[in-house]
């Protein structure tokens, strides 16, 4: 479907030159001089290569709709994700290049969106935050209360490892954003 430039969103598909790009990022500006542009950062599906592209403001392109599946995560093998797709139980792998930073967040058993083209699958949808136990982290010191602004590191359940307020210990657990990366707050038992 075609689209105009001006209305492209972060996280579609668009087809470009015969290659399939998922927006990473874009912005619309009017120099002084000359017509107005978008410039679009994209990362091409096939390779994981990330470059930007300039358009005309009047240009148009092709949007590609996926199709959203639920699957289930069922573990990591070393170097390949294995996952099922919910509805027909079928089993198949994505790649480490495919899942990018969402890795960080992967549990046992979790379930997510997995975006296809056709039977290809490209892109990764996981909710806004996940809770994910602490195993490693500093011990807390007395006094460190929740109001302070000092943070300490901690590796989560997945080897993830992110800033924690001081007072956060081993064994509790944290809700972490999932597109920053970032601590939101303890979890609630």
């Amino acid at each position: 479907m075609k689209v105009g430039v001006n209305t492209v969103k972060r996280g579609w598909i668009l087809e470009v030159n015969g290659n399939l790009m998922e927006v990473i990022n874009f912005y619309s500006t009017q120099p002084g001089k000359g017509g107005a542009f978008s410039q679009i950062k994209l990362r091409n599906l096939d390779s994981g290569a990330i470059f930007e592209k300039r358009f005309r403001s009047a240009e148009s392109v092709e949007r590609i709709v996926l199709d959203d599946r639920k699957v289930q995560y069922l573990y990591n093998d070393g170097s390949d994700y294995h996952f099922m797709d919910n509805t027909s139980y079928e089993q198949f792998i994505l790649r480490k290049d495919i899942l990018g930073d969402h890795i960080n967040y992967l549990k046992d058993n979790m379930d997510i969106v997995v975006r296809f083209h056709g039977e290809q699958p490209l892109t990764v949808e996981l909710p806004p935050s996940i809770v994910l136990e602490i195993t490693y982290t500093e011990p807390g010191v007395k006094g460190n209360t929740v109001s302070g602004g000092a943070t300490k590191k901690a590796t989560l359940e997945t080897d993830f490892e992110i800033d924690v307020p001081l007072f956060m210990s081993i064994g509790e657990k944290v809700k972490v954003d999932t597109r920053s990366g970032e601590y939101i707050e303890r979890a609630k038992a």
